[in-house]
């Protein structure tokens, strides 16, 4: 399948000086350099800059990290931001939302067994579907955020969402579920700019984000320790179990499923004379079951649910394509099979290491976005 690279003249781009944009856009700000840089380009390419910053948790002492992008003290540096460009800023509370669509997806999954990637979620329904809407409601033309990605249209009017060129900060893996009409009305600013050109960039405008650390992936967590925010939240949901070695005998018990993941070697509590690792997580049965590293499964093909497809329609024949299992993992060979409804078949060129069921595999060509899907817990390889 050939995707063509597609002229962009008939979009709003900035690449280096030729800038050509006159429209009012809403500028997600996070406080961070990348949407902050995003809203400074957008300014002096002549657009009308709207920013706005979204209160997502009570407070970075309660829910988040020091860096977190979702938190007050993000908020407060946003608005330092927008008064050195002279645009308007506004804060907008979307707790109830993010609550409900991310953090309760989030800890949900992990008491199902999953291993989610909330990123997704919250830029799908938070950014691109509510903030967008209150784009459209002060009549702006383009919602534009500091993601590392690109968009493009082809000569039939398709939208093609592609890689950032900045390979080592590419965010197009977070982006997978945007829809035709959401990549229609959006602008990714710096993805023609590497992490480098954004904070030279920001430094010579005087920005005092420019040097700011990165924030981490998962916001509202804070330090990093999923277990101890799932088990602070979930309270009685979280429930002990057995551990079970391949042949289904029991071999120890587990604290709750939110605590583990496929892969994990660490902190299982089972004795054994070599390295065990997580294989399984049943739901259903509410066990985890282990095997040593020489036994470790191989997956030659995955299931995936909530398919979306971004560069093609759906296709009616198995396609080739480039699979990331996960963001930062490196692209592999693989066959899209789709199925019925929003699933399809992700086979492998060679057997690898398992995805975790709740995990996102995004498929490329080239630098365009096929589309993705969340892994489906299966009992075989069907």
């Amino acid at each position: 399948m050939e995707i063509p690279d597609s002229s962009n003249r008939q979009r709003p781009r900035w690449k280096g000086s030729g800038v050509f944009l006159v429209h009012r856009v809403v500028v997600a700000m996070s406080g961070g350099v990348d949407s902050s840089v995003a809203a400074a380009v957008l300014k002096e390419a002549g657009s009308e800059v709207v920013g706005i910053g979204l209160k997502l948790v009570d407070s970075n002492k309660t829910t988040g990290a020091a860096n977190s992008c979702c938190g007050i003290d993000a908020m407060g540096d946003a608005r330092r931001v927008a008064e050195k460009l002279d645009i308007p800023f506004y804060v907008l509370d979307f707790k109830d939302v993010f609550r409900t669509t991310v953090i309760e997806y989030f800890i949900s999954s992990y008491l199902n067994g999953e291993t989610p990637n909330p990123c997704i979620p919250c830029n799908e329904v938070i950014k691109f579907e509510e903030l967008l809407r209150v784009a459209k409601g002060i009549r702006a033309e383009y919602l534009a955020t500091g993601h590392y990605a690109r968009v493009s249209r082809e000569g039939t009017g398709r939208y093609l969402l592609r890689k950032g060129t900045d390979d080592s900060k590419d965010q197009s893996y977070f982006l997978y579920s945007l829809s035709q009409e959401q990549l229609s009305q959006t602008l990714f600013p710096v993805g023609e700019m590497s992490k480098r050109e954004t904070r030279e960039l920001a430094a010579r405008l005087g920005l005092r984000v420019h040097d700011k650390p990165e924030s981490q992936d998962i916001c509202f967590v804070e330090d990093g320790d999923y277990s101890s925010y799932i088990s602070k939240h979930a309270g009685s949901r979280i429930r002990p179990g057995p551990i079970l070695d391949e042949s289904g005998a029991v071999i120890g018990s587990h604290r709750g499923l939110s605590h583990y993941t496929i892969g994990q070697r660490r902190g299982l509590g089972v004795s054994s004379s070599e390295p065990m690792y997580v294989v399984d997580i049943d739901a259903h049965a509410n066990s985890i079951t282990v095997a040593a590293a020489g036994r470790l499964r191989r997956q030659k093909r995955i299931l995936l649910e909530r398919m979306n497809y971004v560069a093609v329609a759906k296709p009616e024949e198995p396609i080739g394509a480039l699979a990331r299992t996960r963001y930062r993992k490196p692209e592999v060979n693989a066959t899209l099979s789709p199925l019925d409804g929003d699933r399809a078949f992700v086979e492998f060129h060679s057997p690898r290491e398992p995805t975790a069921p709740g995990q996102s595999v995004v498929l490329y060509n080239g630098d365009a976005v096929i589309g993705g899907g969340v892994v489906r817990r299966t009992t075989d390889d069907q």
